[in-house]
């Protein structure tokens, strides 16, 4: 793992040699006497933010997706001004699963973002190192419930501000004094569609772990 903390150090990732459709087995797979240190970490946010579209996106597994169809019955609870093309939504988790190196895996939990489904979080994210928290910069306020819950459990976060098409951009610090996030805490924008800028969001949130929580 030192030489990912390294990497994550340098800003170097070490995920760039990898494909989804990669299928040589990795050294600690055929190795029995060895194992890799297995890390959760969870993504969160507000509905129709892109949890389910990062982890589809990174996942070197066939994702875990409990995805349903909407209905009519969530008329006038879910907001879908941002989104108007959703058709589905999360109602349990997104799960998946990707190797930063040998001896390194992240397995990647996707919380549900409506405030039904809330009752679930504290489940999903017992055991993880951190979150990344999604935000859309046309609808902030909807990603505070997330802040404010891993600042009150003390679990590492950072937030990545996951730019739509034809959404406006910011820069991060703009973003950080809308969302009055600490200057410790890692802002970056994003696209989820996209693996490179979802492999430097995750290389972030495992650098910021280790250097809130080294042990």
């Amino acid at each position: 793992m030192d030489s990912v903390v390294s990497d994550v150090a340098r800003g170097v990732s070490p995920l760039l040699r990898l494909s989804p459709d990669e299928e040589e087995l990795r050294p600690w797979q055929q190795d029995r006497t060895r194992a890799p240190i297995a890390t959760k970490i969870v993504i969160a946010g507000g509905f129709g933010v892109g949890k389910t579209t990062m982890v589809g996106t990174i996942s070197e597994i066939e994702p875990l997706q409990t995805e349903a169809l909407m209905t009519e019955a969530s008329e006038g609870t879910d907001d879908l001004t941002a989104t108007p093309d959703k058709q589905t939504t999360t109602v349990a988790m997104d799960y998946g699963r990707v190797t930063l190196d040998d001896d390194l895996v992240l397995y990647l939990f996707g919380t549900p973002g409506q405030q039904r489904f809330w009752f679930m979080w504290d489940d999903l994210v017992r055991g993880a190192i951190g979150a990344v928290v999604l935000a859309d910069t046309r609808r902030l306020k909807e990603c505070f419930p997330a802040l404010d819950y891993f600042e009150s459990c003390g679990l590492p976060y950072i937030v990545a501000v996951n730019h739509f098409d034809g959404s406006a951009e910011f820069d991060p610090e703009d973003v950080r004094e809308a969302l009055t996030v600490p200057a410790h805490i890692p802002v970056m924008i994003m696209d989820a569609r996209r693996r490179l800028p979802v492999i430097e969001t995750l290389l972030a949130l495992v650098g910021h772990a280790l250097d809130v929580s080294p042990e």
